[in-house]
Order: structure tokens, then sequence, then C-alpha cells
């Protein structure tokens, strides 16, 4: 071996080890540590710098000149100078770089001894892989010696970690992290987890660390679980109070972020939301009986029966999070509240329909049109009394289609379909056979008028007929008129228009009483219909004195001065509103529907039983009608049907009901 081999090859793999402590450059050529790695000694040939990004080279040959340093028996010198150097860096270093740190924050202080311990393993890594043949085989056969790398570990652990104002710190502010993450903040988690695996490669997590961390995490779950007892018995002590007090102010107010924190709250206490749905359903029932009871209310009744509707709807999708139990609660509630008043709601929902069918109707589009009836359709679905509704829808229905008012018939036809839907073909029957007449009379007309051209009939008076079936149209009153002689007119009127403007042919002016006598139209009838001659926009009549109401005593006379630019005038007919006698008409009539289906009903089940108890055969009707009934009222019919030898009372046992053949 050449003289001062080893203290020169000891002196460049120092040189080399401190360039990968301090991330500096070193000053030899690669032909120079090629050299002692071949165990021969040039002069160097230039001045030929490798830098740090050289050190992969500096891994290739300095192993070599490790080898050759072991195989000549100064391992042991070696691997205690190697330490001593590892030692000093990091005294001089490392822990001076730590230390003087008193002014950082608890997190940036973390950074720092992260960044100090990344640095040191990196480093370490890179001299193990330098002395790798030392490690491998003089450090290997000594068990008392620790590795090169658990060397490193043991002088990190001793000069940083174990410094009792480095370790309280960095523990310290290891827990304020996991504090900071427990109370919601954001933290930088890669830092954390480097820190505490830190902890583990030193051997001191579990002495150090983990004994605070336990504590730290028991006196959190501690005050937790007593903050959640507490919470729990102060909510639960006042469910019922605090509902009665809140719930009816914030649902009035539609506070939809409060009653969300509401549900909230009430789920995190056992039996909190059974006690919210119960004065959910009182506050439907309570809110939705004042729009239903009160008369006052008739006119606007189904347009807040509507927005009330949506109402709910909104809150259970936002604030109860479309829980179940308080959709079906929701609909039991309003079949409560809606059938209090019996009747009524399914009159004014057929009346709300018929103002949204009506022609003139400009308030929405037909798709709006459409969402509207399907709101009406979920309202409709809670009424008992269906039949009721049928009467007056179908009453409407006819003047719609007879005088040519309906908006649409897409719209028309959408809404017997969605009736038709809910229920049943049976239900619609009727209404479908208005239609077929209609469409029916429709080419009738049509084939009429052609054979009238064909034919060369003089004249142009404009006819037009209906055919109608008539079980399946509304039945009205009869009138009974005076016609008078035939005449030619250029004006487009109704037969009780014509019946009014024919008599000024005899006379230049009649009073009310006399026109009532000669035409023998009803009163309330004429009035509207002198109304429409004489206070309409085609005003062919006047009126003496002026008003927009026909009065007792009120005069006519033929309009002179009456001018328009059209040949053909239209007067249109004001329309008649539904008088007392004809809602008590069509009320009578569903009454007396009713008993002949009530009769049928009974007669079906006792063909079909033979012998029946009366407590058995009231349940059996009640399940088989589709509208409620008074016991009262079922015991007539029985009656009824008694007299009538369609059943018999059992001679043994009054109580029991048999059927005659």
């Amino acid at each position: 071996m050449p003289e001062n081999y080893t203290q020169e090859t000891w002196q460049k793999l120092k040189e080399a080890v401190e360039a990968i402590q301090n991330s500096t450059s070193i000053k030899y050529n690669l032909e120079e540590l090629y050299q002692v790695s071949l165990l021969t000694c040039s002069p160097p040939r230039g001045n030929t710098f490798i830098t740090k990004l050289s050190f992969l080279t500096l891994f290739f040959l300095s192993p070599q000149a490790v080898e050759n340093l072991c195989s000549h028996k100064i391992s042991a010198k070696l691997y205690k100078q190697l330490r001593a150097v590892c030692e000093d860096h990091i005294k001089k270093y490392l822990f001076l770089n730590v230390v003087h740190t008193d002014a950082l924050d608890s997190v940036l202080f973390l950074k720092k001894i992260d960044k100090c311990w990344q640095d040191h393993c990196r480093q370490m890594i890179m001299i193990r892989s330098i002395f790798l043949f030392l490690d491998r085989t003089y450090v290997l056969q000594n068990s008392m010696l620790p590795s090169i790398w658990d060397m490193g570990l043991e002088l990190f652990r001793f000069y940083i970690i174990s410094d009792l104002k480095v370790q309280c710190k960095t523990i310290d502010g290891i827990l304020l992290l996991i504090e900071m993450e427990r109370n919601g903040e954001a933290i930088d988690r890669t830092l954390l987890r480097s820190l505490l695996s830190m902890l583990s490669d030193l051997q001191i997590y579990q002495d150090s660390f983990e004994q605070r961390f336990l504590e730290e995490t028991n006196r959190l779950y501690a005050a937790e679980g007593q903050r959640l007892m507490q919470e729990r018995e102060l909510l639960g002590e006042h469910l019922t109070t605090t509902l009665q007090k809140g719930l009816t102010h914030l649902l009035d107010e539609n506070r939809i972020q409060d009653l969300s924190l509401l549900y909230q709250l009430f789920s995190r206490v056992r039996g909190g939301v059974q006690v919210l749905l119960q004065h959910w359903i009182e506050y439907i029932k309570a809110f939705g009986s004042t729009i239903v009871i009160n008369p006052e209310k008739d006119k606007t009744m189904v347009q807040e029966l509507l927005d009330f509707k949506d109402k709910v709807d909104h809150v259970i999708d936002i604030c109860f999070i479309k829980n179940e139990k308080f959709v079906n609660a929701m609909k039991e509630a309003f079949e409560t509240f809606i059938n209090k008043r019996p009747n009524k709601p399914a009159e004014l929902i057929a009346k709300h329909v018929d103002s949204k069918l009506r022609a003139g109707n400009k308030e929405a589009t037909d798709e709006e049109l459409e969402k509207m009836l399907d709101k009406i359709m979920i309202i409709f679905r809670f009424i008992y009394g269906k039949d009721v509704f049928e009467a007056f829808y179908k009453k409407d229905l006819a003047k719609r289609l007879l005088v040519g008012k309906s908006a649409s018939v897409d719209a028309e036809k959408s809404m017997l379909s969605k009736l038709k839907h809910e229920c049943g073909a049976a239900f619609t029957s009727k209404l479908e056979g208005m239609f077929k007449d209609m469409e029916l009379s429709k080419d009738i007309m049509v084939q009429f008028k052609q054979y009238m051209q064909c034919q060369n009939i003089p004249g142009n008076i404009e006819l037009t007929v209906n055919i109608l079936t008539m079980g399946y149209w509304p039945t009205y009153v009869p009138m009974e008129v005076h016609l008078p002689a035939e005449g030619k007119k250029e004006l487009q009127v109704s037969l009780f228009q014509t019946l009014v403007l024919l008599m000024f042919n005899e006379g230049e002016e009649f009073t009310l009483e006399e026109i009532k006598l000669a035409t023998g139209i009803e009163d309330s009838e004429l009035r509207r219909t002198l109304q429409s001659l004489a206070c309409g926009k085609a005003r062919v009549i006047t009126k003496i004195p002026k008003s927009k109401d026909v009065e007792d005593g009120d005069k006519f006379s033929c309009n002179d001065d009456f001018r328009h630019k059209l040949f053909r005038i239209k007067i249109n007919q004001i329309q008649m509103k539904e008088t007392v006698e004809e809602q008590a008409s069509t009320t009578e009539r569903v009454y007396q529907d009713r008993q002949y289906q009530i009769d049928a009903a009974i007669v079906r089940i006792m063909k079909m039983r033979k012998t029946l108890s009366h407590n058995l055969l009231m349940s059996e009707v009640y399940n088989q009608l589709k509208f409620p009934v008074k016991p009262a009222d079922l015991k007539k019919r029985i009656e009824s049907l008694i007299d009538r030898d369609y059943m018999e009372r059992d001679k043994e046992n009054p109580n029991q009901y048999n059927y005659v053949a």
C-alpha cells in the first residue's frame, strides 16, 4: 500500500461526507478519485470541480476506497472517524440551526424540525451508500455497534430530539396540529404524518408522545361527551315546549335556514324527530283548517291550498331532507283538514279548474297551465266527495263546450286524462262522451253546410246545432218563450237577444215589464240579456236612465245612432252566474246519485254473501263507497231496501240480514 494512503484516502472520504452534509462541491477531479480506488496516486491535472451534481459518480467510486481501507484492518478506526464527522456536523450545524428558533411559532418550528429531519435522512442514505462495505462487514460482525443508519438516528435523537426544549416544543406543536384538525381547521397533514413517522423512527413515540396524546384525546372525548350529554338533557326536557313556542312562528315566516337547523338538532336527540313530526301534523291541520272552514275565504280557498301545499313541500325538501315520514304525515294532515267541510272544497276545486280552462284566461302559457293542473290534481286526491267534483266539473265543462269558451282542447283532454288516471274509466266515461258528442256534431254541421251549398237555398242565416246524448250532459230547467214573426238581421246574437230585438219591429220604446210580458223570458235572464244589448260594447238599444245595471222601471228604445265598422256584428251574451237554485239542484242531484250507489253496493254485497250481520254489512259498504256517508243515512237505505223486498231481517236475530232472491 502506498505511503500515507490511509490518511489521504480518509481525507478525501471525509471531504466527500462533508460535501454531502453541507451540500457543497469538492475540489477533486474524477481521475484522481478513480486512482484512489486503484491504490495509485497521480498528481491532479487541472482544477476540475466536482459539484454536488457529481455525487452519483462519487458514490460509485468511493466505495472501492472504503473496501480497500477495510481490507487493511483499519475498519474500527474508519467507523470511529465516520461517527465523529457525523456527530460533529449534528452538533455544530443541525443543533444550532434548531435551537435558534425561539421566535418562530409552533407551525413554523415544526416545519424547521421536519426539514432538518428530512435533510439528515437524505444525507445518511447517501453516506451509507459510500460506506456500504464497512456497514455490511465490520459493523455487521460487531453486534454491539449500531449500523451506519442507526448511528445517524441515534445521533439525531441524542443531540436534537432529546433536548428538553426542542422535544417539548415539537410534541406541543404536533398536539396543537391535531387539536386544530379536530376543531375543523385545515392543517398540513403531510407535515403531521412526517413528524409522527420521525418520532416512531427515533423510538421516542411511545415514551414521549403517546402518553400525552392519549391524555389529550381522553380529555377531548370527556369534554365532548359531557357537552353532548348536557345538550341532550337540555333539549330532551324541553322538546315540546320548544316546538310549541317556536315551530309555528318559524313556519309562518318561512324561515328555511332556521327550520333546517331545528331538524338537525332534533335528529340528534332520541325521540326528537317523532315529537317534531307530531307538531308538524298539528300545524298543517290547524293552518289548513283556517283556509277551508271559513266561508269568507271561498273565493281564494283553492289558490291558498295550492300555495300552502307548495310551501310545505319546499320545507320537506330543504329542511327535512325529504324524510318519508314527514311526506306521509303531510298527506294525512291534508286529507284530514280538507274534508272537515264536506262537499264545498270539491265544488270550489271544480270551479277553479273551470276558471283556468275557460277562454280568455291569459294568466299562463300551455306549460304553466299543465303544471297548474298537476298541482290541482294533487289537492283533488285528498277530497272524499269526488262525485261532487264530477257534478260541478261536468256542468262547467258543458258550458265551455257548448258556448265555445274552452281555452284549449288539448288542455281539456289533458285534464280528462288526469281524472281518468286518478279515478278510473268509470269516473270519466260521461265526460268523454261529451267530447265525442261535440266532435260528432261538428262533423254533422260540416256535412249540413255542404248540403245547403249544393241546394242553392237562399239566405245567409248562420245556424249551429249540437246533437247531445242525454245521459252524458247535465239537465237544465226548461223555459217557455213567445216567438215573434220571422225576420232577417245582420246581428249575430243569442236566442234571447233575438227575441228582445225583434220587439222593436212592433214599437219604438218598451219598459222592462213590457218586454218581460211579451217574451216570457225569466227575470234574471232578461236583465242579463238587456244588459248585453244596452250596456255592452255593441249598444244596439239605449237604456233610460243610463247605468250599468238593469233596474225596474228602466225604458229601452232602438239606438238609431248605432254605428259599427263590421258587416256582421257579434253581441256577446253576459255569462250567466250560477244561482243558488242551481247550486242546490246540483247538490241534490249528487245526493240522489249517492243514494243509488249506496243501494247498489248493499244489494251487491248481500247477493254475494246471502247472510250478513249489521256491523259487517256497514263495514263492507264503507269499503266499497268512494265518498263519506253517515251511519244514519246508511241505515235509512237498508230500511228502504227491506221495504222494497231486496232483503229482510232474520227472524231469530234482528241484527242480521238475509238476501231475498
